[in-house]
């Protein structure tokens, strides 16, 4: 019979910790960034709402594209008419990490005239 000391389960520990450990801090990582993504679509929506309602009151299209650009810098905005609505839309690229982007968009309508 041979008994074990215990030395060689210690090694066996540090080694898959050594493995597990970059596969920990990348998923951290990531779920850092979907988390930025995430608070970066909340933000782009807010603002594009604020430019057509700005829109709507019949403020000018330079003014509705600058409080877009004002909350998310970089930003590609559109706006326009659609029958009794005016519309905006915003898209951005937001990167995690140097290697995925990720697409955002949003897009909202108010009653033109309104006030």
């Amino acid at each position: 019979m041979h008994t074990n000391t215990g030395s060689d389960d210690r090694g066996s520990v540090a080694a898959e910790l050594a493995l597990a450990l970059p596969a920990v801090v990348l998923a951290l990582l990531l779920g850092a960034g979907a988390l930025g993504a995430a608070a970066q679509q909340v933000i782009l929506q807010d603002s594009v709402a604020d430019a057509a309602r700005l829109l709507g009151r019949g403020e000018s299209a330079e003014a509705a594209h600058a409080v877009v650009a004002a909350a998310v810098s970089g930003a590609q905005v559109t706006s326009g008419p659609q029958g009794d609505l005016s519309c905006v839309s915003a898209r951005i690229d937001v990167s995690i990490g140097s290697v995925i982007s990720i697409p955002l968009a949003a897009s909202s309508c108010a009653l033109s005239g309104g006030l």
